[in-house]
């Protein structure tokens, strides 16, 4: 019998989501192994550069970091069922979506599990028990807090401050909102089956606002069609489903096309400029950014929201950018036309300034 993968993650974490409901849809024999202390901080960092999870580990003993790499892998290993449409506005809007989860959706996430005191025993629990699964209680929850501790210390990097939670939390729940219209009207986000865009939304959807205590009761609790999804992209169906014919992008997905061109762009615009004023103050022949950089400020709904820039968030839209570019001029002008129709014509010719190669947790410049 051939050995399985090996996915090491907790169900608390944002990306440890995202890469299980994945490896589930695609029908991938894996063993679930929660991270401990050894792994997370020896074995890890060995084998890829970054104490991180989630990590798949294949049969053949390849360490596989970073969501989008991850599936990628699995997606030439098992192309089955592929979780990327075909078709052009439904790929680039599906790999837009993606990005927007995987980078955007960070700060909610954290706020509403670090600032609701509900959440932590969860935390505590499910952390302790991954890390030290052997030890006694006390010392399970001594290292909990230690880890709580380090977490909140990235909050006002993130955004995550008094000052800021009520435009955070009204543009969470209107956005949720949206996407419970959305799945009464169908089962994912583009069609019967789940796409990269699914699976970048699962991230903050299922290990913080979908599991921990408050944001369960308060947030998913109350909007039957969203807590439906979630459970859906939990016990998917493997291999089933279809995207929607004729390329179609679902009229109900319109604000969060919106959101994506009218505040996430300028974020991203706000971390090209900040990594052009680092560029320009790094040493001769450095390459690799630092994970944070300064504070930028954008829109969130009705209001304005301020964070660290985060040069990673550039390598995920440059994947965007380089599958548009991949295209036929006649799918271009698809996308084009699509994109100029949610008042975002030029959207596919942002320009990064850069060119980014990832390294582990960071990314580097490619001169």
């Amino acid at each position: 019998m051939a050995k399985p993968y090996v996915m090491h993650g907790w169900h608390l974490s944002f990306f440890s989501g995202k890469t299980r409901a994945y490896l589930r849809y695609k029908g991938v024999p894996f063993v679930d192994h929660p991270v401990d202390a050894l792994t997370l901080m020896w074995k890890i960092p060995r084998k890829t550069g970054a104490a991180v999870m989630p990590v798949v580990v294949t049969p053949e003993g390849e360490w596989l970091q970073d969501t989008t790499d991850i599936a990628e892998e699995i997606e030439r290993r098992f192309p089955q069922a592929p979780v990327t449409p075909a078709t052009p506005r439904q790929r680039i809007a599906a790999l837009l979506l993606e990005a927007w989860a995987d980078e955007w959706w960070i700060p909610p996430a954290m706020h509403y599990r670090w600032i609701y005191p509900e959440n932590y025993k969860l935390f505590e629990r499910d952390s302790g028990d991954g890390l030290l699964p052997w030890f006694p209680r006390a010392v399970k929850n001594r290292l909990a807090a230690y880890v709580a501790n380090k977490m909140r210390g990235y909050l006002p990097a993130v955004g995550v401050v008094p000052e800021q939670r009520a435009v955070m939390e009204r543009w969470t729940e209107d956005m949720l909102d949206v996407l419970d219209r959305h799945f009464a009207t169908l089962p994912f986000l583009f069609g019967t089956r789940p796409s990269v865009a699914d699976f970048g939304l699962i991230g903050p959807m299922y290990g913080h606002l979908g599991r921990d205590p408050w944001p369960k009761q308060h947030l998913v609790g109350p909007r039957p069609h969203l807590k439906a999804w979630i459970e859906r992209m939990n016990a998917p169906q493997a291999g089933s489903g279809e995207f929607l014919a004729d390329d179609a992008i679902p009229e109900t997905l319109r604000p969060l096309f919106d959101a994506v061109f009218g505040e996430f762009y300028p974020m991203v615009e706000g971390i090209r400029d900040e990594v052009q004023a680092s560029l320009r103050a790094m040493p001769p022949g450095r390459a690799r950014l630092p994970r944070a950089l300064g504070m930028i400020e954008f829109p969130m709904g009705k209001g304005r929201f301020s964070r660290a820039a985060m040069p990673y968030t550039l390598w995920m839209v440059q994947r965007v950018l380089d599958a548009y570019r991949a295209l036929s001029a006649q799918d271009q002008a698809g996308v084009d036309a699509w994109a100029a129709a949610l008042g975002a014509p030029q959207a596919m010719r942002l320009d990064l300034g850069v060119r980014l190669k990832r390294m582990g947790l960071h990314v580097k410049v490619e001169r």
